[in-house]
């Protein structure tokens, strides 16, 4: 389970005299000053057991939150309100300090009043309840009034560009502010069967306001996407980049839907497009799917010391039987592995690795640790994992109308020597096998929502008059997008740049971003356990951004995807551009196995557990222990979700698929296949399915194993010749014309959708100046309201370099 402070809601164990957690906790019992602890990483390399890890859009609610007298729950509700009114009044003056003081008494009833509470349950739920009674009285829209005033304070940014050294400290009034959003955010978002129709009535009213333009001003999403790229440029490095990621991610999934959702949108968007529906649920498929179990050590144990070598072991048939119950099993262990039966690693794969550690600028160690040996299973447990193993393949096959064309264009020109183009239907002067193959193809032919989104482009572009006008739905993401289109390279860059800094595998350098502003105190620790304390914390900052980035850009990505695929192409692109592929590689150029049960975590700090118990004396003892649990759901979650990313953006493009082959990433992906957790296996093997023809028969000849794997787990294409690399339709020379190719058609579709101006070349040309200069134009009614953030936005926080400009001219 997640930190309390994760979420970025509340308070941080770091958040000394600047959180409004912290301050709004001064009525409650003693021991409050234990938030002021720091953090240190703790890594260990353990036996991985299967992971009993259920992914979904965010952890549990307390963990996602992990942020007096008795009046305020004996209030009867029109009181309480009256109470929040005043608040709101007194938020309206001019003093800086009583404002702030103000907000942090709205923070305190945002966290749950916990100082009245006897347990986290109440806690929870008085939350939850003040939350939604904090937004009917209108007070979201009036912190984003104090938000918008935060982020145009000059004189906090050029505060902050004059100090050597940025703490927590020079964030205070943004992380109070932040903090509350977040939680009206988080409460209201989650669903329940018991909640009432008014609330039911108050989400989907807070839903629309996010996902609109509402008040004359642009989408909540693009005003932290603001604040994001203004960070990353240097203009207000003391922005808390944690709790605006957090809250920009918890935004996303509100305005957007979380993953069960898109699932629901996507049968409903095939649907309206006439097509058949899914041949199964992916989400119940993923769940379903098992860890996949190291081999049976029982046998090996005993004729280890006495067995002949391996080499000499394989050419005896009385190894066929122990080879084949190998088979099952994944090939998780190194090339150390004396119960490993597959070849060694040849010379070449080794210089391969090595050239993927310089490539990749990392420290590649394919031998850094022993391979982890669970205890040899008992016999009841071996047979009762052979009768549970789920019988055939978990997917439903899937062939595309491209690949019936390439099938009969290969077969008419083997048996009549010429072809009929794309015509699928005529079959005469083929063998009857040929008939039953095209028959079984075309029961399996899948056309997915992006292939009739693509031949509807090539429509309109052909046929632009005849056609008319498209009418494009203003839903959610398509409203995001319009927002985000002309600045999304610079937002995709931002994010990127946060994310590599907050790489475990990432080392310090000087003109990196700092994102520890908003966790380091204004002094530093002085003793051993001040220091374990700001280690942890640390470390547990960075995983959060880590969380939130991946999952963020993910949501993005998959509803862009839904919503046009040439909206998800041009996030991908620039994407690609910007060293995705290789960052994510990077990521996991670590021991993956001590990253997902790092115990970067104080558990008695914990929300909502710190609220309610007094918080003992912390010792470097208790601080090395860390929690009982067997893994950190944040890590693993964001391994998942960056597995998920570099599917989304390699999956068939041949020229980024390539790109894998030259980083060398399956080394590093192999590794990643200790972790014995479903999910995330399925997502390596099919990364390691798509670039297996690149890699040679001898890689593939040694890593049998892997290849079962990828049989066993991941969806089949009829005629995708995968494990043989015998047809590689794609050249080196052809790579840089795909994206090309794609980049044209993506460029041509924003052009036509988004920019007015479409029709100019059909239109009557006026050549008159003062009959030009003489038109009155019709600007929106909210400009004069998002001019001066648009100038803002995209003329004033933009660098200039007038020496260039003057020598140019």
């Amino acid at each position: 389970m997640e930190d309390p402070a994760a979420a970025g809601a509340g308070s941080s164990s770091t958040n000394s005299n600047g959180n409004g957690g912290v301050k709004g906790k001064q009525a409650a019992p003693k021991g409050r000053e234990a938030f002021r602890s720091q953090r240190r990483e703790s890594e260990g390399s353990v036996d991985c057991p299967t992971l009993e890890f259920e992914y979904g859009d965010a952890d549990g609610h307390a963990a996602e939150l992990s942020v007096q007298g008795k009046e305020w729950l004996e209030l009867e509700e029109d009181a309480q309100k009256a109470y929040v009114m005043g608040l709101l009044d007194r938020l309206e003056v001019v003093s800086r300090e009583r404002r702030l003081k103000v907000a942090r008494a709205v923070l305190y009833l945002a966290q749950g009043t916990f100082g009245e509470c006897d347990s986290e349950v109440d806690v929870l739920h008085w939350s939850r309840y003040n939350c939604f009674l904090l937004y009917q009285m209108g007070t979201f829209s009036a912190f984003l009034e104090l938000l918008h005033m935060e982020i145009d304070n000059s004189q906090a940014c050029s505060s902050a560009l004059r100090k050597p050294a940025i703490s927590i400290a020079d964030s205070t009034e943004l992380r109070v502010l932040l903090s509350v959003m977040y939680l009206l955010v988080e409460n209201i978002r989650l669903e329940r069967e018991t909640d009432s129709c008014r609330w039911r009535t108050a989400r989907e009213t807070f839903r629309t306001e996010l996902s609109f333009s509402m008040h004359n001003e642009e989408p909540f999403a693009l005003l932290l996407f603001s604040m994001v790229t203004k960070f990353c440029s240097g203009l207000a490095p003391h922005f808390p980049i944690k709790k605006v990621l957090l809250l920009l991610w918890k935004v996303v999934m509100f305005t957007l839907g979380g993953f069960e959702h898109l699932q629901v949108l996507k049968v409903q968007k095939r649907a309206e497009l006439g097509l058949p529906p899914l041949a199964e649920d992916s989400i119940q498929v993923v769940k379903s799917m098992r860890a996949a179990s190291p081999p049976s050590y029982t046998l090996d144990l005993g004729e280890s010391q006495l067995a002949p070598p391996p080499s000499k072991l394989r050419g005896r048939r009385g190894s066929r039987r122990q080879l084949l119950t190998k088979q099952d099993s994944l090939d998780i262990y190194n090339e150390r592995d004396l119960f490993k039966t597959e070849e060694p690693a040849t010379e070449e794969e080794e210089e391969s690795a090595g050239d993927g550690e310089r490539t990749l600028d990392g420290e590649l160690d394919l031998l850094e640790q022993d391979p982890l040996v669970p205890p040899p299973p008992s016999q009841a447990s071996l047979s009762a994992e052979r009768v549970a193993f789920p019988k055939g393949l978990p997917w439903a096959p899937k062939v595309r109308q491209k690949d019936i064309e390439h099938f009969l264009e290969m077969s008419r020109n083997k048996f009549i020597g010429f072809t009929l183009g794309q015509d699928t239907d005529t079959l005469v002067g083929l063998p009857r096998p040929i008939h039953e193959s095209v028959k079984t193809l075309k029961q399996h032919k899948y056309i997915s929502i992006a292939d009739v989104q693509i031949k509807n482009e090539e429509d309109l572009e052909k046929c632009p008059m005849s056609l008319g006008e498209e009418v494009v739905p203003e839903t959610p993401c398509e409203i995001l997008y319009q927002g985000m289109l002309y600045s999304l390279p610079q937002y995709m860059i931002a994010l990127l740049k946060i994310l590599l800094a907050a790489a475990p595998t990432s080392k310090a350098k000087t003109d990196s971003i700092n994102i520890l502003a908003d966790v380091l105190p204004e002094e530093m620790p002085i003793t051993v356990l001040q220091s374990m304390k700001l280690g942890i914390d640390v470390n547990r900052h960075k995983e959060i951004i880590v969380k939130s980035i991946s999952a963020l850009l993910l949501l993005l990505l998959k509803h862009f995807k839904l919503n046009h695929i040439y909206q998800f192409e041009y996030v991908s692109q620039h994407l690609v551009f910007a060293n995705c592929i290789p960052l994510i590689l990077k990521f996991f150029n670590q021991n993956i196995l001590s990253y997902i049960t790092a115990k970067n975590s104080i558990s008695v700090l914990d929300y909502p557990c710190c609220t309610i118990q007094d918080l003992p004396e912390l010792t470097t003892e208790s601080l090395e222990a860390g929690d009982n649990n067997q893994f950190c759901w944040r890590n693993l979650f964001s391994c998942i979700n960056l597995l998920r990313l570099l599917n989304k953006l390699t999956k068939w493009k041949h020229s980024r698929t390539m790109m894998l082959v030259v980083f060398k990433s399956a080394p590093i992906l192999k590794r990643a296949l200790k972790v014995k957790q479903a999910m995330l296996q399925l997502y390596v093997l099919k990364l390691l399915k798509i670039q297996t023809k690149y890699l040679g028969r001898q890689w593939r000849k040694s890593n049998m194993k892997t290849m079962s794997a990828i049989y066993q787990k991941v969806r089949h294409r009829m005629n995708d010749d995968w494990a043989y690399g015998n047809d590689i339709d794609a050249r080196p020379w052809d790579f840089q014309a795909e994206e090309c190719t794609l980049r044209t058609n993506i460029e041509a579709f924003n052009s036509r959708r988004y920019d007015k101006p479409q029709d100019s070349e059909f239109s009557p040309v006026d050549n008159c100046l003062q009959s030009v200069l003489g038109q009155r134009l019709d600007l929106p009614e909210d400009f004069h309201y998002s001019y001066e953030l648009w100038l803002e936005r995209e003329v004033f926080s933009q660098p200039i370099c007038w020496e260039e400009l003057l020598q140019n001219h």
